[in-house]
């Protein structure tokens, strides 16, 4: 594998966001340092494009958020996946497994 970091799969940071929300409630420094993580250091989201993205979550009531202290003490604003964004976490889940397997059997396609 590249040491280079990869551009995220346009459509795809709802999707990963709503995930590492569903592991636990996280503000958005840490969502962006789990999701590079979880991804072995392949992803970095920049928060510039991450604030936005949860804003947008909010406003589709998948996400809400809270202030809460931090690991460091300072307050901070954390987010949680609500029903609904479990449900579309789920539904976003089975519709990129479906589209993984169908690009696969693709590529795997020979002459």
């Amino acid at each position: 594998m590249s040491e280079e970091h990869l551009a995220l799969v346009p459509g795809t940071l709802e999707m990963l966001v709503l995930k590492t929300l569903s592991l636990a409630p996280m503000h958005g420094w840490g969502i962006g340092d789990r999701i590079q993580q979880l991804s072995r250091d392949t992803f970095r989201v920049n928060q510039g494009t991450l604030y936005p993205v949860l804003e947008r979550l909010q406003q589709k009531g998948w996400v809400t958020a809270e202030w809460r202290a931090s690991e460091n003490n300072r307050r901070a604003k954390y987010y949680l996946l609500t029903r609904a964004g479990a449900k579309r976490l789920a539904a976003e889940q089975r519709d990129w497994a479906r589209s993984t397997r169908g690009i696969d059997l693709i590529l795997r396609t020979e002459g």
